[in-house]
């Protein structure tokens, strides 16, 4: 069965026992992340937007691991000139990979690379991916859009990962209704309160959710799928 482990923020590690990504490994700046950049071993490293807070560690393990970053064409061009291995996609397109599929969907959010986030990385994306025969949605940064819906009702969504935390993404309140439209099976909250700016509160979207479905993960911490 796959597994999902939360590292912090917007981080997460799949797996289905033979093939292992990671998504916007934000951790060598990130003092909540449950692992260090040099302890990742993944074949590939999906990364949503530019912002440091997500392509964080991506061309750091790329290097060492040889793994391959998959990511909007903007992204890719610029961890080629960093010296990672890439694989671009865009917007409604997706890929076959040894471990399944990745697809972008859309985001609403910016993008930009560097401490003042002013190198263009393209639009803010999030990620289908199938691994192990499930789908995994990770919505990356985002607010609530209506095209969620359509997700829903194209996709089986095994596993949703969603931003709850307010001012730089959707908050509690969106989240919960984005919950309505992907009608994923199980969510998890993410972009959480630690960090500064970030204010969602974990207990209360999975309380307005209702019926189980919402999965609180600390740092470190996993679910099956």
């Amino acid at each position: 069965m796959p597994k999902a482990t939360f590292l912090g923020h917007s981080c997460v590690m799949l797996t289905d026992g033979k093939h292992k990504l990671i998504i916007d490994p934000f951790l060598s700046g990130n003092d909540k992340a449950a692992a260090r950049p040099e302890t990742i071993d993944v074949g590939w490293v999906l990364v949503t937007h530019g912002h440091s807070d997500h392509i964080g560690d991506a061309v750091s393990i790329a290097k060492r691991t040889g793994a391959t970053i998959i990511a909007n064409y903007e992204i890719a061009m610029l961890v080629d000139k960093l010296g990672a291995k890439y694989h671009p996609l865009h917007i409604g397109g997706g890929g076959n990979f040894e471990f399944g599929r990745a697809k972008l969907t859309i985001a609403h959010h910016g993008g930009g690379y560097g401490p003042d986030a002013n190198i263009y990385t393209g639009p803010a994306t999030g990620f289908l991916v199938t691994l192990g025969g499930k789908t995994v949605y990770h919505a990356g940064d985002t607010g609530l859009f209506y095209d969620m819906k359509l997700i829903g009702d194209m996709n089986e969504i095994a596993l949703a990962f969603l931003p709850i935390g307010d001012n730089f993404t959707m908050g509690v309140d969106d989240a919960v209704k984005a919950v309505e439209f992907l009608r994923p099976r199980k969510v998890v909250p993410i972009a959480l309160r630690h960090l500064s700016g970030y204010s969602g509160d974990p207990h209360l979207f999975a309380k307005k959710v209702g019926g189980g479905k919402a999965v609180i993960l600390k740092p470190g911490e996993s679910l099956d799928f």
